[in-house]
């Protein structure tokens, strides 16, 4: 299993999976994470009932974890294997089921779909992001899906990509390492079916920010640069540490980058003691049909 490594600093913390990297690098053969470092779940937003479907654990790093215990709400509990993915058969009621690591609060949803919501001959693409990043997950919504990750085989601009979490309904795919940014092709294929080919705009996110410690009072701007489209995007900023700093609107931020040539979004910190702050920046991707 692939893990890919994103780069930290004292002052600043980029993620992936629940609020998304700013900096990427190659994916590299690594030490398996350890289980108690956990903490995103990862699931299908949608299940079918009775079907096959793969979740997955990332720890803060966005690596995928072996060994994490994952609690349903309905009483089930699995553990994810040397992949940090786990196999399971959703639930035959219809209806909503929240997922949690063991251990960790807060709960992750998924939809259970009756098997004549979810029936289709060959695959079927419903919802797609217009624009993702290079660096986090990607939903996609259809029909037809493998419920069993890796017999999806999904490609960007003809790499493959991984996918993380797979339904017959729902995927989440994590791009290629080395994908350039721009709008690119990709394909879905699953048991001797592909879906038609559909077009997204992927986009690098590049922190330009002083990483030294915050003084108490201390004002400081987080310029956020996006390559690979002119469009204006949203961005989200989370406060993960506000003890040390606080953001001018509050703990999580949505702002729309400036669009053009210098596509930028700005977050201005503001230090409450000395320390290294904590922020996660991340793109809210709107979704919609696919397009060719």
């Amino acid at each position: 299993m692939r893990t890919r490594r994103l780069s930290t600093s004292p002052a600043l913390l980029l993620v992936a999976g629940a609020y998304a990297a700013i900096f990427g690098y190659p994916i590299t053969a690594q030490q398996a994470p350890a289980a108690s470092g956990a903490r995103i779940l990862i699931l299908p937003r949608q299940v079918v009932s009775g079907e096959r479907a793969t979740l997955a654990v990332l720890d803060v790093n966005g690596r995928l974890t072996p060994g994490v215990t994952v609690n349903f709400s309905n009483g089930d509990r699995l553990t994810t294997d040397a992949t940090g993915r786990a196999l399971f058969v959703a639930p035959l009621n219809s209806g909503i089921v929240f997922g949690s690591i063991a251990g960790r609060a807060g709960r992750v949803p998924t939809a259970v779909l009756t098997a004549a919501e979810a029936s289709a001959a060959s695959i079927e693409v419903l919802s797609v992001p217009r624009v993702a990043s290079l660096n986090d997950r990607f939903e996609v919504a259809g029909r037809g899906f493998c419920g069993e990750a890796d017999a999806n085989q999904v490609t960007i601009g003809g790499e493959a990509a991984l996918v993380l979490a797979s339904s017959p309904a729902s995927l989440a795919v994590l791009p290629p390492a080395d994908l350039e940014p721009g709008p690119r092709t990709v394909e879905i294929a699953c048991a001797k079916h592909a879906a038609a080919s559909f077009s997204v705009t992927f986009v690098g996110l590049e922190l330009e920010a002083d990483s030294s410690p915050l003084a108490p009072g201390e004002h400081r701007t987080l310029i956020v640069h996006v390559r690979g489209t002119s469009t204006k995007v949203v961005l989200e900023a989370r406060n993960l540490a506000p003890e040390i700093a606080e953001m001018s609107a509050g703990t999580v931020v949505r702002l729309s980058s400036s669009g053009g040539a210098d596509n930028v979004g700005r977050f201005e910190v503001v230090g409450r003691k000395h320390g290294s702050f904590l922020i996660s920046i991340r793109l809210m991707a709107s979704t919609g049909s696919p397009r060719p």
